[in-house]
């Protein structure tokens, strides 16, 4: 080989070789960077930018949702100012960060103060020398309708009452404030309130608080915080022991209208606790869904199958359109509390020629018995639904405006009722006052159904027009000093003759004063 040749063969081989793997490393990083930049597109752009893609197929039921980008520190900032700005005695519902809370806040001074969920049996009481003179605190009540920050729960454990937060996070007084919330468990000794020391958008880390029956009484737990967190109550029986818990059902369906033809009908299998009530309300309204009928009372037990829901009757004029008529309900969806529904589908029969169903078809009744599997012979009867083409669905008949009554102011009134909604072993609480007022014990028992029989009764004292002298007297009689010192100090705090804030009418007790003996 001739040394022209041979200085040649450097100069060829990086021709024939290096420049094919050069360009094939480039074509590599500028796919990898192309790829990368896509991803990052994909996961960042805004909903409005997206381009139309074919809907995604819905969740199956109470799986876990996806999970959704980590959110800014603007965003949490922006969260939980909206939680902690004062709501002026208002309960406020909204979906914020993705997660479905009801929620109260104000401004809390060294008097004190107390905050309640409106319609959930759940309340927050701040007493007074909590807070240090001179300086105002912002704190609010939170009831979470996320069940993915519920406890992650065993077979054998069951949730009975709602996840309460109370904030801001990590806050302490100088006195202990007093959580208070339903609960559904039948042995209150099995009961164990749990806590979770975090906030509410971090991971939760639930730990039992307490011994089980610690904070709970019949249907109530009530514990002493030292700081604020997220709390809950959780069903643990002794081994060897069934645990039980009181469910109620409740049936909704839209408004039955002339020439409507199908109708569907919802069952809720629901904590019998009212929080839970008012979250299959909430879920019913976009859907036009109504309460139909009082929910009914299910005895529950976490040792036994799933429940079902079977359709026994439907009136003449309609049929069912599912294929069966008979349902079934996961056992741990009802024991783990995430309040499932079971949904039937009717519709008009066609009518003949020679027969006349009109009569018959302006309204449906429907009979459904439900049992958990294994115990059908101890079956449940749903009371008879019925729902008629009736004009009052729309549009409720005009009633003659009542009289104008006394109102208590807001705050007052909520401390009043926070003071004797607790059932006293004495009795000396809000049927005390029903008495005092002159009710029997069939209407005491009337009130006891209600979702609070204090605010109840606290009404019917207003209806009287009494004076807020008179509830002083009542309360004094009563031996109730607490409920006495409230009223006292809500006196000496308004100015005389000043108008005050009053509920829903002018207020007619201001100005009063009362003998210094307390």
């Amino acid at each position: 080989m001739c040394p022209q040749e041979s200085s040649f063969q450097p100069s060829q081989f990086l021709l024939l070789v290096g420049i094919p793997v050069a360009s094939a490393l480039l074509l590599v990083q500028c796919l990898r960077w192309y790829c990368s930049r896509w991803l990052l597109g994909t996961c960042l752009k805004p909903d409005g930018q997206e381009e139309p893609v074919s809907p995604s197929t819905p969740l199956p039921e109470y799986d876990a949702p996806r999970q959704c980008p980590p959110a800014t520190l603007p965003e949490i900032a922006a969260f939980y100012q909206e939680l902690h700005m004062p709501t002026q005695g208002q309960t406020i519902i909204r979906q914020l960060m993705n997660k479905l809370l009801v929620f109260s806040a104000r401004e809390v001074d060294h008097r004190g103060g107390c905050l309640i969920l409106q319609d959930t049996g759940i309340s927050l009481h701040i007493p007074p020398g909590a807070v240090a003179v001179g300086r105002q605190e912002r704190v609010s009540l939170i009831l979470v309708w996320d069940l993915s920050d519920a406890p992650s729960l065993s077979r054998s454990q069951g949730l009975v009452s709602p996840v309460v937060a109370c904030g801001p996070h990590g806050a302490s007084f100088l006195q202990p404030c007093t959580l208070t919330f339903k609960h559904c468990a039948q042995q209150p000794s099995y009961a164990r309130t749990y806590s979770s020391d975090t906030s509410l958008l971090d991971a939760k880390a639930w730990r039992p608080l307490g011994r089980p029956g610690a904070h709970t009484s019949l249907d109530e737990c009530r514990i002493l915080l030292s700081h604020f967190s997220l709390y809950t109550c959780v069903l643990e029986a002794p081994v060897g022991q069934a645990a039980r818990k009181w469910l109620q059902l409740a049936v909704f369906c839209s408004p039955l209208v002339p020439g409507q033809s199908h109708l569907q009908l919802r069952v809720y299998f629901l904590n019998n606790t009212p929080c839970a009530l008012q979250w299959a309300v909430t879920n019913e309204q976009p859907h036009g869904g109504r309460l139909r009928g009082p929910c009914q009372l299910f005895d529950f037990t976490g040792a036994r199958g799933d429940q079902c829901l079977k359709l026994k009757y439907i009136s003449e004029g309609w049929e069912n359109v599912d294929d069966s008529s008979s349902q079934l309900v996961p056992h741990l969806h009802i024991w783990h509390g995430k309040c499932p529904f079971r949904s039937f589908c009717f519709r008009r029969k066609a009518v003949n020629e020679n027969e006349d169903c009109s009569a018959s078809t302006n309204e449906i009744i429907v009979t459904m018995h439900t049992f958990q599997d294994g115990l059908e012979t101890k079956y449940m009867e749903i009371l008879r639904f019925q729902a008629s083409e009736e004009e009052s669905w729309a549009a409720p008949p005009p009633v003659s405006q009542p009289p104008l009554c006394n109102r208590l102011p807001p705050e007052l009134f909520e401390q009043l009722q926070m003071l004797l909604e607790p059932n006293s072993i004495t009795g000396n609480d809000w049927r005390r006052l029903a008495s005092h007022l002159g009710l029997c014990g069939m209407k005491i028992r009337f009130l006891s159904c209600q979702r609070s029989p204090a605010a109840a009764i606290l009404e019917l004292f207003e209806e009287q027009n009494g004076s807020l002298q008179e509830l002083y007297d009542l309360m004094t009689a009563m031996e109730r000093l607490d409920c006495a010192s409230v009223i006292q100090n809500y006196l000496s705090q308004t100015p005389r003759g000043s108008p005050g804030p009053a509920r829903g009418a002018a207020l007619e007790n201001q100005g009063l004063e009362l003998d210094e003996k307390l």
